[in-house]
């Protein structure tokens, strides 16, 4: 009888562990979303249970009862539609939909199941998919009238006009290169925004944004172009006579150089173009912005001099020269030679000094052993007084 009731009690533990094991949850949802067209949204599900459920992705379009339900695969959508998922410790997936059309606004839902039925046509599972909603609802672009390209100008006034916002503005800002200008925040509600370069030099030129504040948030670019500024990353470089010399330059401003060159300046006359790999003399590495320029096997009469490096954009050409200094094999010898000329010439003077030195004085100390001390005379006097007196 005790064996039937453990028994029975073993049968309703295992049961309930198995009904517990089974039970799938959400641990994050999908969250709804309003993009502009042509951009992209995500979004992101998280499921626990035992065994670890399985998650699928689905499009609600329209309205019950003519509503129509659509699985969502990997690609689909003309290759728009990317699922991403993992099964590790739990379910995580992502549905990532990129360039948005009008089409894609609707319901997406995310559905998770563990039961070994799920898939199963023929038998109903016993346990039913556990649902979570997000709706993505795309906008058109709002039209933002921008003013003007700034193409190597002194100052500039930069506007942005927004026709059609999606939903009421509460506020503006600027972003440069895409780093907010913080004192260009303004809680106003006008759809007109501007802001003002007191000097379009290469230190502001870039890509400005102009933000506004509605759901979602309308923005439109506006370009600063300057000259490059070419620095050489060193006024003058020193090199030993046949070793190699690294001379380098940098740019800086909007747009970066699209062509970098290098040139050597004579003394007079017209420079002289320096190409990549001429006689395995010169190597040439350039990036947007950076240029470094190698010389090797320095010789002390031909390499020697200016150089110049050129970065040219789209707006214009800038330049910077660098003084190349090429020292002797024997340079290092001659400090040497030096310290040893100076500890030969003193030890020189020291002999000198010491042949022709006096001989010194004989001192008076050395006779003062030959004659009494009149003190001990004294003393001995006396002594010898006492002496007969005692006698007496």
């Amino acid at each position: 009888m005790e064996k039937k009731l453990f028994g029975a009690v073993l049968v309703i533990c295992i049961g309930w562990f198995q009904a517990e094991a089974m039970t799938a949850g959400f641990i994050k949802s999908p969250l709804s979303q309003m993009k502009l067209i042509e951009d992209n949204a995500e979004l992101d599900c998280e499921v626990i249970g035992n065994p670890i459920p399985e998650v699928q992705w689905w499009f609600i379009e329209g309205e019950e009862p003519d509503e129509i339900i659509t699985q969502l695969f990997d690609g689909a959508r003309e290759d728009r539609v990317h699922i991403n998922a993992t099964y590790i410790d739990h379910a995580t997936s992502s549905l990532i939909l990129t360039n948005l059309t009008f089409n894609d606004t609707g319901v997406y839902e995310c559905r998770a199941s563990n039961d070994p039925d799920r898939n199963d046509l023929r038998t109903p599972p016993k346990v039913k998919w556990i649902r979570s909603q997000a709706n993505v609802i795309v906008f058109e672009r709002a039209t933002i009238m921008t003013s003007p390209e700034v193409n190597n100008a002194t100052s500039a006034t930069l506007s942005c006009n927004l026709t059609n916002p999606s939903s009421p503005i509460k506020g503006h800002y600027w972003v440069k290169n895409g780093k907010k200008i913080e004192e260009s925040y303004s809680t106003n509600t006008d759809s007109y925004a501007e802001h003002f370069i007191e000097k379009a030099d290469y230190h502001h030129s870039g890509i400005y944004t102009c933000v506004f504040l509605t759901e979602p948030q309308a923005n439109a670019t506006i370009e600063v172009k300057a000259l490059p500024h070419i620095k050489a990353s060193k006024s003058s470089e020193n090199a030993n006579e046949k070793d190699k010399a690294v001379l380098s330059c940098g740019s800086q401003g909007y747009p970066s150089p699209t062509d970098w060159s290098w040139f050597k300046l004579p003394d007079a006359g017209e420079r002289t173009p320096i190409f990549n790999g001429t006689d395995d003399k010169y190597e040439i590495k350039s990036t947007p912005n950076k240029t470094t320029l190698y010389v090797k096997d320095l010789d002390i009469n031909e390499d020697m001099g200016f150089y110049q490096c050129q970065g040219t954009s789209e707006v214009g050409t800038g330049t910077d020269d660098i003084q190349l200094r090429v020292r002797s094999q024997l340079a290092a010898l001659w400090p040497f030679l030096g310290i040893v000329a100076e500890v030969i010439i003193l030890i020189t003077i020291i002999f000198v000094y010491e042949k022709r030195r006096k001989p010194d004085e004989i001192n008076d100390d050395d006779d003062s052993g030959s004659a009494p001390l009149k003190s001990n005379s004294a003393t001995n006097h006396k002594d010898k007084n006492v002496r007969q007196r005692n006698s007496n």
